[in-house]
């Protein structure tokens, strides 16, 4: 219908009506509101409703509310009965002249679909309300009665449901703002008619009330869900499941991830018993199953290392007290070498079991060493668990060396050791370089320390070993592939 011939329908209706923008503002109105109210059409037009119309008691906020709704919920709204005084103008006596209104407010959409006004159709029931006694015959009278009963009981049918709405009002808030997931599915498509605001954050934020369940949530297609909802719906049980695992879009365009819920499907019942849809209860369980996971896979990994340093610890007892001369001196090798095991676990410790830095781990092992005889130089290596551990013994074994028989004990002489940072793919490179007094004995076969050593890097760490004897001291060169990426689980030494 085009907008004139929409117009000329407007002002033709016999019935009063009245359009008002979201701001109460008067946006037309027909000749019969014009007169019922008293006031010209130009005197209305962008004037506010309650600056012309001011109530008394709580009536202006009865129609101020009803108004509210249609444009909050898109719904008409009826005033079933209101009193509402109309001012007579100064050619009337002026005043105010008393009248009884009964209102239907009726949403008016724009382009998009959104509510751009509201329509009131007003009829005044004045004439019902307040007809005098004896003006009529008592048939008249009789009917009156009933006529004003029949108003009396609208108005109260009227309170009774405004007071169900404000309650189920306030149910609805409880269910939106409830900590647990909940949602309600109707019909065999399972269509969202709810869902709260713990349901909504689980499953990304995304809209999904009105929408079919694999239009609303597509990515769960596959992952059984649909067929559980379909079973309860078709047979009227009750289904539950916990630590359910799903792939899930939790965030808009991107990938889906893993998540967890424990939830309750219940079937909703129509008035004859026959299941009309489904009633959703869930839990977020994602950070617990995550949590769960991750201790088993700690658990698991306790036990291998401690598997892995118990075998370590024979192999060292195996060979501390191998052929031994000195049962003292044997002793004391072997205690030593559990103690080097125990700082390098505690260093682990401190970081959690994730990494431990190059530089801490030698400065650990040196610690009772002369500092002036001693230079570090390098840049932050994080070593793996694995990596620590072996390289703990190994720097353990160079350092004894170096006390007994090189640059640290009889020999004085100083110790420099270099690093050089892994990058784009090259190994740890490690130089521990023993500058002495006298020079060593290129002669001395190598004893269980050194073996131990090329026992690490070659066979636990797949890296290199090379020791050289010169003029002037002794120099190590270890190179390690993958210090930093090294996995935690690693063969007995």
């Amino acid at each position: 219908m085009r907008s004139a011939s929409f117009q000329a329908l407007f002002r033709a209706l016999p019935s009063p009506h009245m359009i008002v923008d979201r701001d109460y503002r008067f946006v037309d109105a027909n000749p019969a509101y014009e007169a019922v109210v008293m006031k010209r059409r130009e005197d209305l037009l962008g004037r506010n409703l309650f600056d012309l119309f001011p109530g008394q008691g709580d009536n202006d906020a009865r129609l101020r509310a009803s108004i509210d709704r249609v444009f909050q919920s898109g719904r008409a709204d009826t005033l079933a009965y209101i009193p509402y005084a109309i001012p007579l103008p100064d050619e009337l006596g002026g005043g105010f002249d008393q009248r009884y209104w009964t209102a239907v407010h009726t949403p008016l959409l724009d382009a998009a679909g959104q509510v751009e006004t509201v329509l009131q159709n007003t009829v005044d029931v004045t004439e019902i309300t307040m007809r005098r006694a004896g003006e009529a015959q008592a048939e008249t009278d009789s009917i009156l009665s009933s006529e004003i009963a029949l108003l009396q009981r609208a108005q109260e049918v009227e309170q009774a449901y405004e007071a169900t709405r404000q309650e189920s009002s306030h149910f609805r808030r409880l269910f939106q703002q409830a900590p647990a997931m909940i949602a309600v599915l109707s019909g065999p498509d399972h269509i969202f008619t709810f869902a709260n605001d713990s349901f909504l954050r689980f499953f990304g934020g995304r809209s999904v009330v009105g929408l079919p369940l694999k239009a609303a949530i597509p990515e769960i297609d596959g992952q059984g869900l649909f067929e559980m909802l379909d079973d309860v719906y078709a047979h009227g049980t009750s289904f539950s499941g916990e630590s359910i695992r799903l792939m899930l879009h939790r965030r808009p365009d991107a990938p889906t991830e893993e998540a967890f819920m424990d939830f309750s499907f219940q079937p909703v019942r129509d008035a004859s018993g026959e299941p009309s849809g489904v009633f959703l209860q869930g839990t977020d369980r994602t950070d617990a199953a995550r949590a769960s996971r991750t201790q088993r896979v700690l658990i698991d990994e306790l036990n291998h290392r401690v598997k892995n340093t118990l075998a370590a610890v024979q192999a060292i007892a195996r060979q501390s007290f191998r052929n031994i001369r000195d049962p003292e001196a044997a002793r004391y090798a072997f205690e030593a070498r559990i103690l080097a095991l125990s700082k390098a676990h505690n260093l682990l410790s401190e970081r959690h079991w994730e990494a431990a830095s190059l530089h801490d781990l030698l400065r650990q092992e040196l610690a009772e060493v002369d500092k002036d005889r001693v230079r570090l130089e390098g840049g932050e290596v994080e070593l793996s668990a694995k990596a620590t551990v072996a390289l703990a013994m190994v720097f353990h074994e160079l350092t004894m060396n170096a006390l007994r028989y090189g640059a640290l004990g009889p020999r004085r002489g100083w110790l420099h050791i270099a690093w050089e940072r892994p990058q784009a793919g090259r190994p740890l490179r490690v130089v521990w370089r023993e500058r002495m007094s006298e020079p060593p004995d290129p002669g001395a076969a190598p004893g269980f320390g050194i073996r131990l050593i090329k026992r690490i890097v070659e066979g636990e760490l797949g890296g290199r070993f090379e020791l050289d004897f010169g003029s002037e001291g002794v120099i190590c060169r270890v190179e390690i592939e993958d210090a930093e990426g090294l996995n935690a689980a690693g063969s007995d030494l």
